[in-house]
């Protein structure tokens, strides 16, 4: 028998290749693609924004100079401090998000089509309890946060 952590990082793989099919499909890398979602609903700031994704901001940097050129995102300078750079969807961004969160909202959870009814809906509610408690800005991206 497996232990519980090879089962669930066996289904994270198995997630993270829907999800890069996903992006594929909408021709974006995961990488743009969690980008996207961290901007969704409001512009942020570089410098909040390195955190939240795990990155280094050199690595943001490049990683939204490369999503600006493909027209998804835009940086802008509030204020007089040039340094400070805020990042937002253009509309085409905006529009390529939310097909992308369509298109996971419709997709990821066919893996679980195999299990019965109730075996879904209590996997789902332990996986939004599990959510809930981990607190990640992924998964509850708050107002204001940036």
């Amino acid at each position: 028998m497996t232990g519980f952590g090879i089962t669930m990082v066996g289904l994270s793989v198995l997630i993270q290749r829907r999800y890069a099919q996903i992006c594929a499909e909408h021709d974006l890398t995961p990488a743009q693609a969690q980008l996207l979602c961290m901007i969704k609903d409001q512009p942020c700031g570089m410098r909040e924004l390195a955190p939240l994704m795990g990155m280094e901001r050199p690595g943001l940097t490049g990683l939204v100079i490369r999503a600006e050129k493909l027209g998804l995102v835009q940086r802008d300078s509030p204020g007089r401090d040039r340094r400070a750079v805020v990042v937002s969807t253009t509309p085409f961004g905006q529009k390529t998000v939310e097909a992308l969160y369509a298109d996971i909202d419709a997709s990821v959870p066919d893996l679980l089509n195999d299990l019965p009814a109730a075996g879904r809906a209590s996997f789902e509610h332990v996986l939004q309890a599990l959510a809930e408690a981990m607190k990640s800005p992924m998964l509850h991206p708050k107002p204001g946060a940036c």
